[in-house]
């Protein structure tokens, strides 16, 4: 079986909950308490608490949570953990906000083939929730020594990465997908804008970080910064 939770940085963790495939991440603080990085699907929640309890942590021990954008893979778990922490409610952009209080997903890329079909499919649901923070580009929330919100619009409206400078590690939301350890962009046919998604992942090259991680894969820790930005470059979102 592999490791409930794997340690990023000092006080920084991802937990795989499903596999590699959707990760969500710990921030530890000094005091004991904890700030959770997106809850999966329905049914990550007990693997979310799994993790914690690995690191000595329990679900009351998650005084925060913030939410990378409203897709059911990132937040399909959230009421639940809001009510096992016994939170009020969770931190999104305000973008996505709107989304996450009625459990709807934002509108699919009608220019692209994919997002026509998929818009045709019934949309995927998820138990609503409050919002108890908005969150605005380049604030720096008050987790384990500052945590930057990055606005990198397209896969959603309010889709955020966040970046650690204490430690350098860099969750790039779904901006910049890392599947079997091979970068790709989010499918198409799950984003608001496609295009504006490519465009706005060019921001994470301007940023400086040692460790890339990823909601959806493994993360990369030699030379992070250097491969985001050769990524980047190569797809023509850097010059």
């Amino acid at each position: 079986m592999s490791d409930p939770i794997v340690a990023l940085a000092p006080g920084v963790y991802r937990i795989g909950t499903l596999g590699n495939f959707i990760n969500s991440f710990v921030f530890a603080e000094p005091d004991g308490s904890i700030t959770l990085v997106d809850c999966g699907l329905k049914s990550a929640p007990a693997t979310i608490v799994r993790g914690l309890a690995a690191i000595g942590k329990h679900p009351e021990d998650v005084r925060r949570i913030v939410l990378t954008h409203a897709h059911d893979d990132h937040l399909g778990g959230a009421a639940e953990m809001i009510s096992t922490a016994g939170l009020t409610g969770a931190a999104i952009h305000e973008d996505d906000a709107p989304f996450a209080r009625t459990g709807t997903v934002p509108p699919r890329d009608a220019s692209t083939t994919a997002g026509r079909l998929l818009a045709r499919l019934p949309d995927r649901t998820y138990a609503p929730f409050a919002v108890n923070e908005v969150l605005t580009d380049g604030q720096v929330l008050d987790v384990a020594g500052g945590l930057r919100v990055v606005h990198t619009p397209g896969h959603t409206p309010g889709h955020i990465s966040l970046l650690h400078e204490s430690s350098g590690v860099l969750i790039t939301g779904d901006s910049i997908f890392n599947m079997a350890s091979r970068m790709s962009w989010a499918l198409s046919a799950f984003c608001t804008s496609y295009e504006q998604s490519k465009a706005t992942a060019a921001r994470l090259g301007d940023l400086d970080f040692t460790v890339a991680a990823f909601t959806h894969g493994p993360e990369i820790r030699n030379k992070a910064r250097e491969r985001i930005r050769s990524f980047l470059t190569k797809r023509r979102a850097l010059p």
